[in-house]
């Protein structure tokens, strides 16, 4: 901790009421000797359960299909042509060959090492799960590569092969893979192991492997341990809950997995108390976070796109596994989860995209559909499932496929086919706010801060796509812990479609996940066709305030940037360009090109322009090159951006 924090700490705890921080000490306190007491128990085996007590148990949750219906799944799936695509990538998998988090297609030989980094080749030996060190900014191991691995998302993918074709060995495959990574991650005693959601997600995965092979001829010994290792799962998830001051989304998938498992255990009757406790408290504490993560605009508080699509999909997969369980939320819960459905299908780009505004991490949490080979911007699966959960044709026609949803809800609709035709859109609290025509689509970020540090410096930036083809983008994420550098350059203010000031950023970041709070940006006027919004990030430092408007006009924007004066000449609007996007310099300005549609960009008044090389990053891991335009200006006050559109 650096000086600066530690005295903001101690301020902080120098005016908090004695009766909290008492409570706080103790929780300290408390969680301190759990630990102690935890590892000796942990390393004596008391954690064990005897596997007898799940022989011939069989679960009686209803899942989102029945394999009574099996004929109905083969007949989609083969009416989609999907039948060779899935066996193609289930045979990868039964190969142990994965594409995880930007590695491409790499083979983890015959011995999976699920602990292991195989990009850094770093190994996170085993010991006691909190005495491990998950991050160390001093190598450039990460940590999310082992864990996207052990969250088992390939699983429906085998399941699929399997009852396509009916070939045992992708039943082996599943319960080799299980029984290898049991042996390999002891209960408690591994990096696999040492985030609650990442258990969570591990959880959720592994039941929805059982509906795929419960009818299968693997062994009752296998489904005993299997069981034995999903039970010992919720009782690590309940007691290390992510649970702080602020939650977030870890502490959504931390309750997920309390839900799911006390569903399955249901019918189970050792420690039937554990199992009901699991379920009551996930669904309690469900409806009180959906209230405070989720704003009523419908967008999540994290301010980040991607981390609203990874929630969207776990709220709106748990609503429909408990109501297939006579289990019902709120009303208030199924309006704020369409709200946030309604966002993803009003700032998706006309090519089907998601903008990557804030903290991009490629996080799912089941995929029945695309594993190995699917965008992770792509988000109209969701739309899918909600166009059929909430009965909406909007939701239909935006949607790209309805293999999810048929595997959740099992009958659905087909398309209507009528345009339903999207309008320009400002979420307030979200801080998104879009402006659209029949050629154009551009969202600006301007609003507050996320919790959490998903945040980006990105106020008053924008993306531009036309006709379908992006132009100007958020460069995106790249990676987190192992390499902070790049952390701190993606998430730079020069890594965005606003104004730069020298070296200065619009709010100040320390630590890998956070950062302060300076812009206090704010919407001031939208309309169908015009933005206006302020942000004072620079207001302490140098005493400017930045002020954009932007006017939608047919094939024309209009751009005006308005700076407060100011001596400080040492100020740059940066532009992001799309990779494959051609840029040329001319006397007023820049040349978009790409095949379809050409993008003209003048300035007035300004002092030079350069291009310069840059980095986009469209998925987490993943990165390519890029161009970005720096624009001079020689006037402090004003920088007017034209920008012209046509089909070639």
């Amino acid at each position: 901790m650096n000086k600066k924090s530690l005295i903001k700490k101690m301020k902080k705890i120098k005016n908090m009421p004695i009766k909290i921080f008492i409570k706080k000490l103790l929780t300290i306190i408390r969680k301190k000797v759990y630990l102690i007491i935890r590892e000796l128990i942990v390393k004596s085996k008391f954690t064990s359960i005897d596997e007898n007590k799940f022989m011939n148990w069989k679960s009686d949750m209803d899942f989102f299909f029945n394999s009574k219906n099996k004929s109905l799944y083969i007949q989609k799936l083969n009416n989609k042509n999907k039948t060779y695509e899935i066996t193609k990538q289930a045979d990868k998998i039964c190969s142990h060959t994965f594409n995880l988090l930007g590695s491409g297609e790499i083979n983890l030989g015959e011995n999976i090492n699920w602990n292991q980094d195989f990009e850094s080749k770093f190994i996170w030996e085993n010991q006691f799960y909190n005495r491990i060190e998950t991050v160390n900014l001093k190598n450039n191991a990460d940590i999310k590569i082992p864990w996207e691995l052990s969250r088992f998302q390939h699983i429906p993918i085998l399941g699929q092969a399997y009852w396509l074709t009916n070939n045992n060995k992708y039943a082996e495959e599943f319960k080799n893979q299980i029984i290898d990574w049991i042996k390999k991650n002891p209960v408690e005693m591994s990096v696999n192991w040492t985030c609650a959601m990442e258990v969570s997600i591990r959880a959720c995965n592994w039941i929805t492997g059982y509906y795929y092979f419960k009818n299968s001829n693997l062994s009752e010994k296998f489904w005993s341990k299997f069981n034995k290792y999903l039970y010992l799962h919720g009782v690590y998830i309940f007691n290390n809950l992510e649970k702080g001051e602020a939650n977030n989304n870890h502490y959504l998938f931390d309750l997920a997995g309390l839900v799911w498992l006390g569903m399955y255990f249901n019918n189970f009757d050792y420690k039937k108390n554990n199992v009901n406790q699991w379920l009551t408290y996930g669904l309690e504490e469900f409806e009180k976070e959906i209230e405070t993560q989720i704003y009523e605009d419908g967008c999540d508080f994290e301010s980040s796109t991607s981390y609203h699509g990874l929630v969207s999909e776990l709220l709106l997969y748990t609503l429909i596994l408990c109501e297939s369980n006579n289990i019902f939320f709120s009303k208030n819960y199924a309006f704020k989860l369409e709200k946030m459905l309604e966002v993803i299908l009003n700032i998706t780009k006309p090519n089907g995209l998601i903008p990557i505004i804030g903290d991009m991490d490629s996080g799912r949490f089941i995929m029945f559909n695309g594993y190995g080979n699917t965008d992770r911007r792509d988000f109209r699966y969701l739309l899918g499932v909600a166009g059929e959960y909430f009965n909406r044709d909007d939701f239909r026609f935006r949607s790209n496929e309805n293999i999810t949803a048929f595997w959740l809800l099992s009958e659905i609709k087909e398309k209507k086919n009528e345009n339903y035709k999207l309008d320009s859109v400002s979420y307030l609290q979200g801080g998104l706010h879009i402006l659209r025509n029949n050629h154009i689509y551009i969202i600006i970020r301007c609003g507050q801060n996320g919790i959490m540090g998903h945040t980006h410096n990105d106020q008053l930036s924008f993306e531009l796509n036309v006709n379908g083809e992006d132009f100007i983008v958020d460069p995106g994420t790249h990676v987190y812990t192992s390499d902070y550098k790049s952390r701190n350059l993606f998430r730079s203010t020069k890594y965005h479609n606003t104004i730069q000031i020298g070296d200065f950023e619009q709010n100040n970041f320390s630590k890998v996940f956070r950062m302060d709070n300076e812009t206090n940006a704010k919407m001031l006027i939208f309309k169908q066709d015009y933005f206006e919004g302020i942000h004072y990030g620079y207001n302490n430092s140098l005493g400017i305030i930045h002020r954009r408007e932007i006017k939608l006009d047919n094939d024309e924007v209009k751009m005006i940037d308005y700076l407060t004066e100011n001596n400080y000449n040492n100020i740059f609007l940066n532009i992001n360009v799309a990779p494959g996007i051609k840029t040329f310099k001319n006397e007023s300005g820049i040349v978009l090109l790409s095949n379809k549609n050409r993008v003209r960009l003048n300035f007035e008044p300004f002092d030079f322009i350069e291009i310069e090389d840059r980095w986009f990053s469209k998925s987490y891991g993943y990165i390519e090159k890029s161009k970005a335009i720096l624009v001079k200006l020689n006037n402090n006050s004003k920088l007017k951006t034209n920008i012209y559109v046509e089909q070639i």
